[in-house]
């Protein structure tokens, strides 16, 4: 528990200081979200080699390891003079914490055993459940009484905690013969996704589509991902077997996925500096601004939870998608004046429909393959909303910044944000089309496979709820 809060509050807790990052390493909005979109590539490039690693080296060992780094991360973040150093250091606090959540998540399913996941499932889920609400809040804290360096030394002390409580009640597990690590798709996805990434990013900088900076990454970018592909529906143990992605619901689940998780994560950034830079929030009341969200999904997660295995995760992903759309919509329209009292009420909806979208959607993922392809498929999902989640903050953040560039006064500012907004609403806007699909494919394999879909829908949820 003490691992999984301590990285999960680290992917929200940043969110609020980077109006602060961006003053004091002077840098430009499109240059200080590579602190958020390094950490969440990170995150996607060691998800796939948690299990590999759990099975050559242990869970527990493997688990200390990612511990270490990801404190050691910290305290280099905390020391860092420049946006580079920052960066790179939170890669290393990604790598530590990406592997962080599915080895405790390993290692607490095997103690609990089939009869008991359920209970230790919803222990695992609170901490994301509470991390969106108490992140920002905690964030504002440290932001508004002591240096930001602190956002990244409070997770020292705990680390330390973690460490050692690990070492003495965590049990040692065997070792066992580890499956061929696909070294040739690892390395085309840590190249070709990041290329892409800062393809993209490079917009903002540039200000054109079509100078080198931004043409050649993209083109590396697109090539390399293209080749990981090929070589993954080819390999006979690949990184990620994409292979999955052939039964439809699969594949238009993953879709989803992917878009709501750049909806989800690259609008994160965006509120946080709209209270900050156009309302003049401090940053406490900023953090507790932003909450609204995370409340809404946190009320939504069990009822979502309840209804699909009842009536499928399609028709529920369906309707978070549209909710999280239309609430999205008042973001565009915002102004320097906006009220305070609607834009939070728009945030809890918003947040209720990303809690209605997200866990169904995976639901129906998982009930649409066997007991033995789950180990596959979970850690897919978990890239493929991470690398939405890194492009759609580089592409609301170049978007955002090109807004800017053209405003001169605290309204035109302010409009600046609302286009930004307008493009995240497109973002979840496209997810429509993927999730009427999923709605359809998930109803066909209800028809065709009704006995194998009902057998694992159970497997499904508590998958899901991980």
């Amino acid at each position: 528990m003490l691992g999984s809060i301590m990285s999960i509050l680290d992917t929200t807790i940043v969110n609020v200081a980077l109006a602060v990052l961006g003053r004091d390493l002077h840098s430009s909005i499109a240059e200080i979200q590579w602190v958020v979109t390094g950490y969440m590539l990170a995150l996607a490039a060691v998800i796939p080699i948690s299990g590999w690693a759990a099975e050559r080296f242990g869970a527990k060992r493997t688990y200390l390891l990612s511990l270490v780094l990801f404190t050691a991360g910290s305290m280099l973040c905390g020391l860092s003079t420049s946006t580079a150093e920052l960066v790179a250091f939170r890669v290393v606090q990604g790598v530590g914490g990406g592997m962080i959540l599915p080895l405790g998540q390993m290692m607490m399913a095997a103690a609990a055993g089939p009869k008991r996941m359920g209970r230790v499932m919803s222990v695992v889920a609170a901490p994301a459940m509470l991390a969106p609400i108490l992140g920002p809040t905690l964030g504002g804290l440290i932001l508004e009484n002591v240096s930001w360096r602190w956002i990244f030394y409070v997770n020292v002390p705990i680390g330390v905690i973690a460490v050692a409580a690990a070492v003495r009640m965590l049990p040692d597990a065997r070792t066992r013969a580890p499956r061929a690590l696909d070294f040739r798709g690892l390395a085309l996805m840590v190249t070709g996704i990041p290329l892409l990434t800062y393809g993209l990013a490079e917009i903002g900088s540039s200000g054109s589509l079509t100078t080198l900076g931004v043409v050649l990454p993209c083109a590396a970018g697109l090539a390399l991902i293209a080749f990981f592909a090929l070589h993954a529906l080819n390999a006979r143990t690949p990184l990620l077997n994409l292979r999955l992605h052939r039964r439809p619901t699969f594949s238009t689940a993953s879709a989803t996925m992917f878009l709501l998780g750049a909806a989800l994560f690259g609008s994160m950034i965006l509120m946080p500096l709209y209270w900050q830079e156009i309302r003049h929030e401090s940053l406490i009341d900023t953090g507790l601004l932003v909450g609204p969200q995370g409340l809404g999904a946190a009320l939504a997660m069990p009822i979502a939870g309840r209804y699909a295995d009842r009536i499928g995760g399609g028709p529920l992903a369906l309707f978070g998608v549209l909710l999280t759309t239309v609430a999205t919509v008042p973001f565009g329209l915002i102004g320097a004046h906006t009220s305070v009292a609607w834009l939070c009420t728009a945030m809890l909806v918003r947040g209720a429909g990303i809690g209605l979208a997200f866990m169904p959607t995976m639901t129906a993922a998982f009930a649409a393959l066997d007991r033995s392809e789950l180990a596959d498929a979970t850690p897919q999902l978990n890239v493929l909303q991470r690398v939405g989640g890194s492009l759609g903050t580089a592409l609301l953040a170049v978007v955002l910044q090109r807004a800017l560039n053209g405003a001169h006064t605290l309204t035109g500012e302010a409009a600046a944000y609302g286009r930004a907004f307008w493009a995240a609403a497109a973002l979840t806007a496209l997810a429509v089309v993927p999730a009427l699909l999923l709605l359809r494919s998930e109803r066909a394999a209800r028809v065709a496979r009704p006995e194998q879909v009902a057998a694992n829908e159970q497997a499904a949820l508590e998958t899901a709820a991980a």
